[in-house]
């Protein structure tokens, strides 16, 4: 049979292979030999105190010390305070005990609205 039968129009051509399958665009992960972090502190101190920082996390990192700029490492605190999911517990079924320990089903002692 011929394709005729079971659709009106063109057929749509099969897909260009190439770069469809890989990202092409992505970014180099912030604090790997390839893309260094850029710090900025103002004295040797703190450069040691940034550099323990850097060995706890594995991360690498270029630190300029220079007293004349302000203290920038912005970077370095992103990667290091990751913001997490919240998660939330689950609302407990109409016919399971109450979590107040009250001894009733749910639907009769805090899920009453």
């Amino acid at each position: 049979m011929s394709d005729k039968f079971f659709f009106k129009g063109r057929k749509t051509p099969k897909p260009q292979y190439g770069e469809s399958g890989y990202n092409t665009k992505r970014t180099l992960k912030p604090g790997t030999d390839v893309n260094p972090l850029v710090l900025v502190v103002a004295d040797e101190a703190r450069q040691q105190q940034v550099q323990q920082l850097l060995d706890e996390h594995k991360l690498i990192g270029l630190i300029t010390i220079d007293a004349t700029q302000a203290e920038d490492i912005r970077q370095l605190d992103v990667i290091i305070n990751k913001p997490t999911t919240q998660t939330v517990d689950a609302k407990p079924n109409r016919n399971e005990p109450c979590p107040c320990g009250s001894k009733q089903k749910y639907k009769k002692c805090c899920g009453a609205n």
